[in-house]
């Protein structure tokens, strides 16, 4: 890969990451401010108040996923690219002045929700122009690997998160952390998402954007996505699992080692964040192997681990009693995830055709995060508080077992060209192109 195409990952990955990483504090910091925002009462209960805000911003993510794959796609990847981060910019500067429970009641709260709110509308839009972005601007034989930076830099957000998180947790007394320390990463966010807007107004457009040109009169719009509607569903169905799963083990993965197993906050963010360092490193990996032998095979591995792994991983999490084996079993569990996360960027965008790829990647795949992926750490706590926390594993296996069904079913897209989708770009053996 040249010198020009290192640069075009780094300028969408850059941005992914600093948008991650606002949208993944929350989650990780969520221990220390929940009880700001809500009354004095139990622990699971304002953990679930700020977990049911959390997956609320999921739910505004099929707005932003229309909203701004329709600005993609009808004014290039870039004008959408710059949009998102500025939103994201407006709700992590919310979230940093957003008044306490004893200040001004639930008005705090309201003020949390509005912020997530502009989270979910800007991450909704985030996935797939960065998605669409990172796959058109690659060589065909490259898109895994390069698509696979959509995860490095997600991850990358969370772990610079968590590692603010940790030396804060080092240098801030407990009671400073949950009085005004955890504002910090917000106004860290806000500050970050300035500099990727610069780097994104002098960002380079695509190639596949800028050949197709005008050529469909009605790109962007849901009657064009409508003509696509079987991969519309099927980018949904393939979501399923993955988003579950990935949810469990990193945005809620802290908490269940926090609240549930018993290790001490500091032990259980070590762990995230030893485990998610490995995750990210695994990704362009995996990414470049799909590249090789294609991308059903990582699908359907993830599919087959996460159907089967699932509830044991869970279960033996939940006894971890130190550090070393919540890390080894969080380890396994992600290098299953890794699967799915290392490639499923790529494999929708190479669905859909120039003029609806990035509305029809957003849509689908935010309805998807909404019903399943925002709602996993809702589900998780919901099942812990009615006492039967093991269900929950039970939960996660079964989207897995879902999407494996799908995997099974669905077209080889690695040899798809982007610019007329369905056509191989290669004399590769005719098994290997889609077939149904």
């Amino acid at each position: 890969m040249g010198r020009e195409h290192w640069k075009k990952i780094w300028v969408g990955s850059a941005g992914n990451m600093v948008e991650w990483f606002d949208w993944f504090v929350y989650a990780s910091f969520a221990t220390y401010f929940a009880g700001a925002f809500f009354p004095e009462g139990d622990d699971t209960a304002k953990l679930m108040n700020t977990a049911g805000i959390f997956a609320v911003g999921f739910f505004m993510r099929p707005v932003g996923g229309w909203l701004l794959g329709r600005v993609g796609d009808r004014r290039g990847r870039k004008a959408a690219l710059t949009l998102t981060v500025t939103l994201m910019s407006a709700s992590a500067v919310l979230i940093a002045v957003a008044p306490t429970y004893s200040v001004a009641g639930y008005g705090g709260a309201v003020v949390l929700l509005l912020a997530r709110l502009l989270q979910g509308l800007s991450v909704g839009g985030e996935y797939a122009a960065s998605a669409t972005y990172l796959t058109e601007a690659s060589a065909p034989e490259h898109r895994g690997f390069a698509s696979s930076f959509q995860y490095v830099s997600m991850t990358a957000g969370q772990v610079l998160g968590l590692g603010l998180l940790l030396g804060l947790q080092h240098t801030l007394s407990d009671g400073a952390l949950h009085a005004w320390g955890w504002r910090i990463p917000f106004v860290v966010g806000a500050l970050g998402a300035a500099v990727v807007f610069y780097l994104r107004r002098t960002m380079l457009e695509t190639e596949v954007y800028e050949e197709a040109g005008a050529a469909q009169a009605d790109r962007g719009t849901l009657k064009a996505l409508w003509a696509h509607k079987r991969e519309a569903f099927l980018v949904v169905a393939l979501t399923m699992g993955g988003t579950v799963a990935y949810y469990t083990y990193t945005t809620y993965l802290t908490k269940y080692l926090s609240n549930s197993a018993g290790l001490p906050k500091r032990t259980a963010t070590l762990v995230s964040f030893c485990a998610l360092i490995v995750f990210a490193c695994l990704q362009p990996l995996a990414g470049r192997l799909s590249d090789r032998i294609g991308r059903r095979p990582l699908l359907i591995t993830f599919a087959v681990g996460s159907t089967l792994l699932t509830v044991p991983i869970l279960a033996m999490l939940g006894h971890a009693g130190s550090f070393w084996p919540a890390l080894g079993l969080s380890l396994l569990a992600l290098v299953v995830v890794t699967g799915y996360t290392s490639i499923n960027a790529c494999v929708k965008a190479e669905l859909f055709p120039t003029g609806v790829r990035a509305l029809g990647v957003a849509l689908p795949y935010a309805i998807a995060n909404a019903l399943f992926g925002g709602t996993a750490e809702y589900v998780a706590l919901w099942f812990k508080d009615a006492g039967i926390e093991s269900g929950f594993s039970w939960y996660v296996a079964g989207c897995a077992a879902v999407s494996l069904v799908v995997y099974l079913t669905m077209r080889e897209t690695r040899d798809i060209d982007l610019g007329r989708v369905g056509t191989a770009v290669s004399d590769r053996k005719r098994d290997q192109l889609p077939v149904s």
